[in-house]
This record gives structure tokens, C-alpha cells and sequence, in this order.
């Protein structure tokens, strides 16, 4: 399965949200638990932009299936787990969701309908609209915001200040000499994870400190703060 999500966003001094930092696209086998190949990008995209996210997601997803065989996509847009072919405006209609989520979906929606239907012609495989009850989503979700904490470190370095990064729901961070792992921390998920390599080095060059989101119950929150040369 290939599935897309975006991950982690840099919070202001309130724990407020800004700037979505990451996005992925993963290709998940049996056992469904961690990723087998994934292409990531940086984001550092406004919170606002956040439905328009789902067009970069699928035309990543488009990417990876370039490079690797799938069965099908999961998209995280909760719609029942519907072919992005067969969503149309009158399903909308039906559907239990906010009008300003529906509106969202609406202007986005003849774009990503056509990606889909390029992925079914020239793959021969669905993407379906499941949202978060997708494990291959999860797992997108986690490996983005892992690639999220390499990229905050980035900026980090960059301008010599502090990043308050806020993780992905219900997951911790483990942090080793080159490596970013989120592990989800729900019931019966305790061995899904998503993950980044730190080829630059970054993880040497910051000082990381997990707490919990005060503002946001379920949420965790990791400062980033330069390391000091001695």
C-alpha cells in the first residue's frame, strides 16, 4: 500500500500551530508496521494552506509509485474510504462533515480527482479517501513528522534559535546519533513507527527536549535549541 500524510507543525510561544513542516509519501508491506521505502519534502507551509496539502500528498504519492508496486493508495481525507474517482460534490452533500470543510474540499476537488484518475490509468490501482483509520496513513503521518524534527533542526542551526515542534497525535520521539523514530503511543499501535536518517549531521548540532503539549491534550512537544560550541 502507498499512503501520503503531513506531519508535525512549528508552534508559537501558546503551543499555537504555524507552520506544517513536513510532508511524506510511504510505501507500507505486511506486517504493517514501519515504512519500506518513503520519499519526504519539507513544507514549512502556513497552517491555513492545510487542504491544499492533500494535492502535494497525492502528486508525492504519483511520485513514489514511479519506483515502487502498490495495490491501492490511502489518502488521509476521511471520507469513508471512497475512490477519489467517485467523490463528487453530491457525495459531499450526503456526508456528515463541517460546510467549511466541505467548501475546502470542493475547491480542491477537480484537481485531485484527476490525479487519481491518472494514478488508475497509468497504474491500474485506486486511491481511496480513508483518512486516519488507515495504518499506512498512520504510518505516513509519523514518518513525516520524523522528517519534520530534521528539518526543524535545520532551521534551527540555520538561525541560531529555538523551534518548538509539535509531533503528530498520540507519538514519542526516540532520538539516537543519526536517526529520528516516532512510535505511536496508541493501544495495540506500539510497534508502528515512521522514521528519518540524519545524513547532514543535524542531530549533533541541536539539543532536543520532549514535554508535553500544556494547550493540547494527547500531543507531545519537542524544543530544539541550538548546541552550544564549545
Amino acid at each position: 500500500m502507498v499512503a501520503a500524510d503531513s506531519g508535525a507543525a512549528i508552534l508559537n510561544n501558546v503551543f499555537e500551530p504555524l507552520q506544517v513542516v513536513a510532508v511524506s509519501a510511504v510505501l507500507v508491506e505486511p506486517p504493517y508496521t514501519r515504512v519500506g521505502r518513503c520519499l519526504a519534502e519539507p513544507l514549512f507551509a502556513k497552517v491555513e494552506t492545510g487542504p491544499l496539502l492533500v494535492i502535494h500528498e497525492l502528486e508525492l504519492c504519483w511520485k513514489l509509485l514511479k519506483e515502487a508496486k502498490a495495490d491501492v493508495v490511502h489518502l488521509d481525507m476521511s471520507f469513508r474510504g471512497i475512490s477519489l474517482e467517485e467523490l463528487s460534490v453530491v457525495n459531499l452533500s450526503q456526508m456528515r462533515i463541517s460546510s467549511r470543510a466541505r467548501r475546502h474540499v470542493i475547491k480542491i476537488l477537480p484537481k485531485i480527482r484527476k490525479i487519481a484518475a491518472d494514478i488508475k490509468r497509468v497504474f491500474g490501482i485506486d486511491v481511496l479517501a480513508i483518512g486516519k483509520e488507515s495504518i499506512p496513513v498512520r504510518i505516513a503521518e509519523l514518518t513525516s513528522g520524523a522528517h519534520a524534527v530534521l528539518h526543524s533542526a535545520e532551521r534551527t542551526v540555520q538561525k541560531a534559535n529555538i523551534i518548538r515542534l509539535g509531533l503528530p497525535a498520540r507519538c514519542s520521539a526516540k532520538i539516537t546519533e543519526n536517526n529520528v523514530t516516532l512510535q505511536s503511543l496508541i493501544s495495540a499501535e506500539h510497534d508502528v513507527t515512521g522514521s528519518a536518517e540524519d545524513k547532514k549531521g543535524l542531530l549533533k548540532e541541536v539539543e532536543i527536549r520532549e514535554m508535553l503539549n500544556p494547550c493540547a491534550r494527547g500531543f507531545r512537544v519537542l524544543e530544539i535549541t541550538p548546541r552550544k560550541k564549545s
